[in-house]
């Protein structure tokens, strides 16, 4: 496996090695000893999850407070996003920076983002489904949204606004300053 770590502390890239041959391919999307001397520290995820979503569907930016924050572990399936996180943690030196990568099915890079981060994707492709692995399970009322187009994060979509397709949820996204958090 490649391991790249970002300029933002905490964010982790991560590239299988892929064993092609005449029948397909393999390669290992997880080994815990391997991704936890990448993370440098032991994680222990609680859940699976899996989203399918069309061109153009923006999901994000979530995250959870504490103590319910979430680690996750990114992949995509089949087709193609642009992945972001937002750094939330108000002691980071990287504070409201954000980190947007291009993950796909056929590039089968991977996003470790830590707990203290919101997280949201674009599909870039007709559609994509998505794998996360979780710390920790989803709670409710801890469960918030960052509005995609804070101005004080400043995130580059590679999608026209005018084309972005959001859920009532994401809609309804707070900036930092309401979600109280500079």
């Amino acid at each position: 496996m490649k391991i790249t770590y970002c300029d933002i502390d905490g964010l982790v890239v991560i590239e299988p090695s892929i064993f092609i041959d005449s029948r397909g391919y393999f390669f290992e999307s997880y080994n815990s000893d391997v991704f936890n001397n990448s993370v440098l520290e032991k994680i222990n995820f609680v859940q699976d999850n899996q989203s399918f979503s069309k061109k153009n569907v923006l999901r994000g930016m979530h995250f959870q407070k504490e103590p319910f924050a979430q680690g996750k572990l990114v992949r995509v399936v089949s087709g193609k996003v642009y992945d972001v996180a937002v750094d939330l943690r108000k002691n980071s030196k990287t504070f409201m920076k954000w980190f947007g990568i291009e993950l796909s099915g056929d590039n089968n890079k991977q996003l470790w983002i830590p707990e203290g981060f919101a997280h949201g994707f674009v599909t870039l492709s007709d559609s994509a489904i998505l794998n996360y692995k979780v710390t920790k399970a989803y709670n409710k009322l801890a469960d918030n949204t960052l509005s995609y187009n804070d101005h004080d994060v400043g995130i580059d979509w590679p999608v026209s606004d005018n084309d972005i397709i959001l859920s009532d949820k994401d809609k309804l996204g707070k900036s930092l300053k309401e979600l109280d958090l500079v």
